[in-house]
């Protein structure tokens, strides 16, 4: 028996700048995905503790996959590919079981999928490596299960240290661990899950993507990771069109507030994180309008209820907001929120701390 757990990621700042090349500062949480392999008679067997049945399939390649519920791609789509890889994959039951909100933007879905390929890789004796994880991780997700994730996810569930953020430069995915110490600022990372339903996440992603590849087309770049701050005036004065100004705006400050994070957590000036946070969130809200107003309620709250900055992370238009809130200030914090969304008619936000974690990691049946 083979056993991995992988966690799931909170991106302190740096959002819908991973496809366009950018910089990116994710942390692995403590919530995660817990893979169990075990060898079986035959087929390919899948179990969730959270579905109500576990699914069989014969063992083939992409291809040739057998219908499964859709949650099983996710597991399954590791199999597939290796198949079609020509590793020769044996009658396998994987058993997966994860405690990562779903749909609150802390993807939930690279915890589950980087569980289950360091997994397999250890199980089968792949000897896959960092680089060969990530890739194989990435795959599943893009070709698998069909959705365009641009790595930053794997690289914080795979890559991801204990006290530490992983500022990712999404060009050529490498990453460095940056120290973030909030608990010595004196500080708490607070996390509300707004439970706001994700509208038209699908289309208006796919949408600001697309803008923004045809922005960089129009300002003759590779890529909005190529318009410098400096640049920014003069590359929207070479733009027609109001939206894409917006979103190459959005993009371009975004990149400049991930590196100064990473300065200013390097520095040890963690207090300092804080107006980034919020001018984050501000430019999702005004130029790239990816929020909704469950969001923009909690954010409000914790900022007057005197975190040092807040903003919401993920994808947009729903999901989780995260502040920065003096470790005095907590529940106060908490209770501003709670009675915000209340106040306005929406559901009441689950509560709780992040710190950053490790990583992917193999785990004793006893422990995760």
């Amino acid at each position: 028996m083979t056993r991995w757990f992988a966690p799931g990621r909170i991106n302190l700042i740096g959002e819908h700048t991973d496809y366009n090349d950018g910089f990116v500062l994710p942390l692995a949480l403590r919530h995660g995905c817990t893979t169990t392999l075990s060898a079986a008679d035959e087929g390919w067997t899948v179990a969730s503790a959270q579905a109500s049945a576990p699914a069989t399939v014969r063992p083939s390649g992409l291809a040739g996959r057998d219908d499964a519920p859709d949650w099983a791609a996710y597991v399954l789509g590791a199999l597939w590919l290796l198949r079609d890889d020509g590793v020769d994959v044996p009658p396998i039951r994987i058993e997966v079981d994860s405690d990562v909100p779903s749909g609150a933007g802390l993807s939930s879905s690279a915890a589950l999928v980087c569980s289950v390929v360091c997994a397999l890789d250890d199980h089968l004796g792949l000897d896959l490596g960092p680089d060969g994880l990530l890739d194989l991780s990435r795959r599943v997700e893009n070709d698998a299960v069909g959705a365009p994730t641009g790595g930053m996810d794997q690289l914080a569930s795979l890559r991801g240290e204990a006290g530490h953020a992983l500022f990712c430069d999404m060009r050529d995915l490498t990453t460095q661990s940056v120290p973030f110490d909030a608990a010595g600022a004196g500080l708490v990372l607070l996390v509300a899950d707004t439970r706001a339903p994700h509208r038209h996440a699908d289309g208006e992603y796919a949408a600001r993507r697309s803008g923004c590849e045809e922005a960089a087309r129009q300002l003759g770049v590779p890529a909005l990771r190529d318009v410098t701050l400096a640049g920014l005036d003069d590359a929207l004065g070479r733009l027609d069109d109001e939206e894409l100004r917006r979103y190459v705006r959005h993009v371009v400050t975004e990149d400049a507030r991930v590196l100064d994070a990473v300065e200013v957590l390097r520095a040890g000036r963690t207090e300092d994180l804080g107006p980034l946070l919020t001018a984050s969130h501000a430019s999702m809200r005004d130029d790239f309008r990816i929020t909704v107003p469950e969001v923009d309620t909690a954010v409000e709250a914790m900022l007057s209820a005197g975190a040092r900055g807040a903003r919401m992370t993920g994808g947009g238009f729903g999901g989780c907001v995260i502040a920065l809130v003096p470790s005095a200030d907590v529940d106060a914090a908490g209770d501003a929120v709670r009675r915000a969304s209340a106040d306005a008619g929406f559901a009441e936000p689950a509560l709780f701390t992040a710190e950053a974690a490790a990583g992917a990691r193999r785990v004793s049946p006893a422990s995760r």
